[in-house]
């Protein structure tokens, strides 16, 4: 998986950036840890160390596919970068430049898919106020954004239904909100498939694929 040209102009900025600073300081870091930490202290915050940890993993996994330079890098427990600031690891500063920005645009890209784009957004222009921060345009139609609010609202049923497990003193009573809530979701998710339905489909047909949510 590679990371869309969007991801990798937003992390492009934010090491160029930090190489316009480091140029007035006494900073020896490599641009690419600078931002990496800054964004670790950013975004382990919402997710957790141990979520973080996840994700740096996996962003670090995809970057070494496309940039070998990275295959001395680890992420340790606490989600910090080990080997990438040593003098054995280090290379001149284009390739440093652009080894981060593989690693970056793919952390970036996978707290987008997890967290979400907004939020992602407001985390990073909070560590970094200056730079604009690149957008998509938004190619989401309203059907894809109604089944992303059914699967939270399915989502909300299910925690209610282990509270409920959890709570016999007010079981009944949370079964019965969580039930009404899966209701809703099933009804949206009918509305769904009946409005979007493909030219040509026939009634019979829609009728079946209908008749399964409500069974």
């Amino acid at each position: 998986m590679l990371p869309s040209p969007m991801m990798r102009d937003w992390a492009r900025h934010l090491l160029d950036s930090e190489s316009g600073a480091d140029a007035t300081s006494e900073q020896s870091e490599p641009a690419t840890l600078l931002v990496y930490e800054k964004l670790r202290r950013q975004l382990c915050s919402p997710v957790g160390t141990d979520a973080f940890h996840a994700l740096a993993s996996r962003a670090l996994a995809l970057a070494k596919s496309e940039a070998p330079g990275l295959s001395a890098v680890q992420v340790t427990a606490e989600g910090r970068l080990r080997g990438l600031g040593e003098p054995e690891s280090q290379a001149d500063q284009v390739h440093d430049g652009e080894v981060g920005v593989v690693l970056i645009a793919h952390l970036l890209g996978l707290f987008l898919t997890f967290l979400g784009a907004a939020t992602t957004r407001r985390l990073v222009h909070d560590v970094f106020p200056l730079l604009e921060t690149p957008t998509e345009p938004d190619t989401t139609t309203p059907f894809e954004v109604i089944l992303q609010e059914v699967e939270q609202l399915r989502c909300v049923s299910d925690r209610l239904q282990s509270l409920a497990d959890e709570n016999p003193a007010v079981e009944d009573g949370l079964l019965s909100i969580s039930g009404n809530i899966r209701d809703i979701a099933t009804i949206l998710d009918v509305f769904v498939v009946i409005k979007n339905r493909p030219d040509g489909m026939g009634e019979s047909e829609l009728h079946e694929q209908t008749t399964n949510y409500l069974m």
